[in-house]
């Protein structure tokens, strides 16, 4: 199995094979050969105990009792062979050899009938052929020698396999794609991501045409980074560039080098580096490497011999240490960059961060158009109206909605996939299964209306809030009541519009008091929904004056390993009295626009409990159209913005904030 060394397996075989299975070509017969006298002699004296006729050959096998045997063995101890140690079965004891098997017979019985005490057995047998007793031995050592060699050799050697974690534990576990195994993948797949794919495209040109960047001096990156949320293509834009590079592209997973053997994801590190130095110019691509990469001394209490902290040591060798003038890239995807060592981020190792950001409006629609070449469509879809439809949602999040509205088309049992099958396809990844026949009292079902109608009307009522498309008080997952909403796709965010999105998601609870006199728990996630947002305001983006500009938001993640707070006991105190104030002044607003509304609120509720699904037509006939909104898209966009729910619902994509990498993402 080793082609440097000498193959011991086939010199281990052939003496297995001979000690087992050649014996009778090499060790003499251990029994002897007995006239019909003397066979009969020793039946009289009740030696024999069995013996075994062949009638095609004239020949019997004499087998003894275990007595006469014991005292066969004492007298023959000086002449035992060596090999008697390697008999499974005992064979006969004697050979005897007779003219024809009718008087051997009549012989037998008569000796049988004068002693009758005998137990003596006979059995008449058909001998079979030399050759074909032998073949047979041949034919089954071969087959358990091929079984060892398969369980054990090929196994170790190949890393597979319980026999293969023995020996090649150390060994690389990623998947190599080359010219025999291609990747069908290429950029053309890859919709959307215009910025990261430039990028990336640059690093395929290197490996195609590295002297035109070396002869100016210039070195090839020895790491791309991929950051980004989940779902957003991270992976995928990875295959492409196995798809467009044409060079060896070794692919595996950051876990792949956790074991809970010592050493031994160093020294999986140190053999994936060794095989892609063998095919150079080559891209190693790890896939979740935070699994490794998590920065070193923090969090961490088994000491300095940690195996992760060995394997990212042995990382971080093999990427930029001694010896690394070798053509190979490696590409690494996560989404939690900020807990990443700072060793592993230095440039000449991850020389390039990309980040993979959710798509924008004309990404979306360059991604339905990817997904939907592959579904039977009705003639009136319109990828633009489903862009609109699905802001914050990710690559992944996209091939959902075509996958369920493909679904959800062939149990309505419709020919193609309608814009219908759309709309109830995006409401169920992001509000759940409606629950038509869930039983609701009425007077629940009258607080629900009024939750969703406080919302609705808050919403339309103020400038920035974004206004609203649609309202259901029918049960959706876990929520007794959901909204719609047309987010708008801002990248900044200002103090007032803060200000306006927490009174629409405060007027739910503000209706319920407005005409109950009371409040319930139903407003559970739009209570946790303000409070992260109030939070934000003062914490992080600096929005509130008293506690002034100042940001305790830590981008490099090392609060989390603190046991302290960024700010004193009177700091913390006076940040809880602004986050309270800024949520209870807009609570009171709310409640002042819905008293000011009351006749339009009790409209809209009442119009709710009797269609239960009204639309931004119903809120223009009561309200009126919008004055501060006359460009408003004419293709609603529907996402789930606050619920009735008595536990608290699936939380929903949104781009409202301005920080995309902090902590709330609201």
């Amino acid at each position: 199995m080793n082609n440097k060394g000498f193959n011991w397996f086939f010199p281990i075989a052939i003496l297995a094979f001979l000690l087992f299975f050649g014996r009778g070509l090499f060790m003499p017969s251990s029994s002897s050969e007995i006239t019909e006298e003397q066979f009969f002699d020793m039946m009289k004296e009740g030696k024999v105990q069995n013996i075994k006729a062949y009638r095609d050959n004239f020949t019997a096998d004499v087998f003894l009792t275990p007595e006469a045997r014991t005292a066969l063995a004492k007298n023959a101890e000086g002449s035992k062979s060596p090999f008697a140690a390697l008999e499974t079965t005992p064979g006969a004891d004697y050979n005897l050899k007779f003219g024809e098997l009718r008087l051997l017979m009549e012989k037998f019985d008569k000796v049988k009938a004068e002693n009758p005490q005998l137990k003596t057995t006979i059995n008449v047998d058909t001998a079979g052929s030399l050759m074909e007793s032998f073949l047979i031995q041949i034919a089954v050592g071969l087959i358990i020698l091929s079984i060892i060699y398969f369980i054990f050799f090929r196994k170790m050697a190949g890393g597979g396999g319980p026999g293969g974690q023995i020996f090649s534990i150390g060994k690389s576990r990623a998947k190599l794609f080359d010219e025999k195994d291609k990747v069908q993948t290429t950029f053309k797949d890859v919709a959307g991501l215009e910025g990261a794919k430039e990028e990336v495209q640059e690093v395929v040109d290197f490996l195609k045409n590295s002297e035109k960047y070396t002869k100016l001096g210039g070195k090839i990156p020895k790491g791309v980074l991929l950051v980004g949320p989940p779902g957003t293509g991270k992976t995928l834009l990875a295959k492409a560039v196995a798809g467009e590079a044409k060079v060896p592209f070794f692919s595996l997973s950051g876990s792949d080098f956790v074991e809970m053997f010592v050493g031994v994801g160093a020294s999986r590190v140190r053999d994936l580096f060794a095989q892609a130095k063998a095919k150079s110019p080559a891209i190693i691509f790890i896939d979740e490497i935070d699994a490794i990469g998590r920065a070193r001394g923090k969090g961490n209490f088994t000491g300095g011999n940690d195996e992760r902290e060995n394997t990212l040591n042995q990382l971080l060798t093999e990427m930029d240490g001694f010896g690394t003038d070798t053509n190979v890239i490696v590409m690494a995807a996560t989404n939690r960059a900020d807990i990443l060592d700072k060793a592993l981020m230095r440039a000449g190792r991850f020389d390039r961060s990309i980040y993979v950001d959710l798509p924008e409006l004309h990404e979306r629609r360059s991604i339905f158009d990817v997904h939907l070449s592959k579904i039977k469509l009705d003639d009136n879809i319109d990828r633009e109206f489903l862009a609109k439809q699905t802001p914050g949602f990710s690559g992944a999040d996209i091939a959902n909605v075509c996958n369920e509205a493909a679904l959800i088309a062939a149990r309505n049992n419709h020919e193609s996939v309608t814009k219908q099958d759309f709309l109830d396809a995006v409401d169920r990844i992001i509000g759940g299964l409606e629950k038509k026949n869930k039983a609701i009292k009425p007077s629940e079902k009258r607080r629900v209306a009024y939750h969703e109608a406080g919302h609705a009307a808050i919403s339309w009522l103020v400038e920035h809030a974004a206004p609203l498309l649609k309202v259901t008080i029918v049960p959706r997952g876990r929520s007794l009541g959901a909204a719609w909403y047309l987010p708008e796709e801002r990248s900044l965010t200002t103090t007032e519009q803060m200000y306006d999105e927490l009174c629409a998601t405060l007027g739910g609870r503000a209706a319920e008091q407005t005409v109950f006199g009371n409040i319930s728990t139903g407003a559970l996630s739009d209570l946790e929904r303000v409070t992260k947002q109030a939070q934000a305001m003062v914490t992080i983006y600096g929005l509130n004056d008293k506690v002034g500009n100042i940001s305790y938001y830590d981008s490099s993640g090392q609060s989390e390993y603190s046991f302290g707070k960024p700010y004193s006991e009177e700091t913390a105190k006076m940040i809880d009295q602004e986050i309270s104030k800024i949520i209870e002044n807009q609570y009171t607003r709310a409640l002042d626009i819905l008293s000011e509304n009351r006749d339009k609120l009790d409209s809209l509720a009442k119009k709710l409990l009797e269609k239960e699904v009204i639309f931004r037509e119903d809120l223009e006939e009561i309200f009126g159209k919008r004055a501060w909104d006359p460009e408003l898209t004419e293709h609603p966009v529907s996402t789930v913005a606050g619920s009735a729910a008595e536990t608290a619902p699936t939380a929903v994509p949104d781009e409202n904030t301005a920080a995309p990498e902090s902590p709330t993402q609201l």
